[in-house]
């Protein structure tokens, strides 16, 4: 179907005649000189006098010229059929702790000792991109929580922003309250049954404004379902940073992360190894998706370029009548017609 998305620019219109009816007269402020035959001498010097032309035909390139201006400005465009959006999923938020403690490596990947945020990464990076029919969010907290990313169908670009998140780019410190906090904030407008955060993190709250229970708390209240995850392997498990009690694995705080999920309706989850956290990333997935309000859209395809072009054309052809006035009567002559 067709139709103009800015209709109102037609009420310009009638613009260049009330300038020119509300404006002066422009003034040379010279004496003006009135020869009879005019005519002839613009003749000879390949000019014609439009002034001899009625007012109508010299005026009309002009008209033209500014109607498809104004048509152009109205943005034409031709819309399509209502297509569904897919907004049958939840609305998800992971909230990444990217503080110093996520350096250290202390997983492994294919035999490969990697730090702890290049496993999420790489774990929870598919696990985005499979979310087809989610918003997806992402937030990053340290000593303060940064939404990278808003809720968004785009899992590739969310994805994209997850991978190129660095070691301390938010500060060294943990803030957990905080991350949960901006996260309320940002699901709480969307449909109460379908709010989710999963928040992964390697240690205890010790910066931000808000304490992790009071921000579990007000997220109950809104109804985000909050799961979260504690990465890092056991002292054991470490090598000889574990024997030499080096392991930022014991700051973890699972009281407090599994406060947290038992108040909003989620679960908590230990994450020791790269299998962990990948079994943890499977049973995350199995979450049954909740019905959202049906979302339409009509594909629209502008066409403004087409009446911008012709005034375009226009304007060039009035600049070459004055530039060329010879070249400008002899093509006009072949067609029958006189600028």
């Amino acid at each position: 179907m067709f139709e103009f998305a800015w209709p109102w620019a037609f009420l310009l219109a009638p613009l260049p005649w009330l300038l020119r009816l509300l404006l002066p007269a422009a003034d040379s402020g010279e004496a003006a000189l009135k020869v009879s035959f005019l005519y002839e001498l613009e003749g000879l010097s390949g000019r014609r006098a439009r002034a001899n032309l009625p007012a109508w035909r010299q005026q009309a390139p002009f008209v033209l010229l500014w109607l498809f201006l104004l048509l152009a400005a109205a943005r034409p465009e031709w819309v399509g059929e209502p297509l569904p959006l897919p907004a049958s999923g939840r609305d998800l938020l992971l909230a990444v702790d990217v503080s110093g403690s996520m350096e250290h490596d202390d997983m492994q990947w294919d035999g490969e000792d990697i730090p702890r945020l290049e496993l999420v990464k790489r774990l929870f990076g598919d696990f985005i991109e499979d979310r087809r029919g989610d918003r997806v969010g992402l937030i990053l907290f340290g000593s303060r929580a940064y939404l990278q990313s808003p809720l968004t169908f785009d899992r590739h670009t969310v994805r994209t922003w997850l991978d190129e998140a660095l070691i301390n780019i938010a500060g060294p410190q943990t803030a957990i309250g905080d991350a949960i906090g901006l996260a309320v904030k940002r699901l709480r407008e969307r449909p109460a049954d379908s709010r989710v955060l999963v928040l992964i993190t390697d240690g205890a709250n010790n910066g931000g404004e808000i304490e992790p229970r009071t921000a579990a708390r007000l997220a109950a209240e809104q109804r985000v379902k909050i799961y979260t995850i504690g990465i890092g392997a056991d002292p054991e498990q470490s090598g000889i940073m574990g024997m030499l009690g080096l392991n930022p694995g014991v700051d973890l705080d699972e009281a407090t992360l599994i406060a947290i999920a038992k108040q909003t309706g989620g679960q908590y989850f230990r994450a020791r190894s790269s299998e962990e956290l990948q079994d943890i990333e499977s049973t995350l997935d199995r979450l049954e998706p909740a019905a959202q309000l049906p979302t339409r859209a009509r594909p629209a395809h502008a066409l403004y370029a087409w009446p911008l072009a012709i005034a375009l054309l226009i304007s060039l052809l009035l600049v070459a009548r004055e530039l060329w006035p010879q070249h400008w009567q002899t093509l006009t002559s072949r067609f029958g017609g006189a600028a």
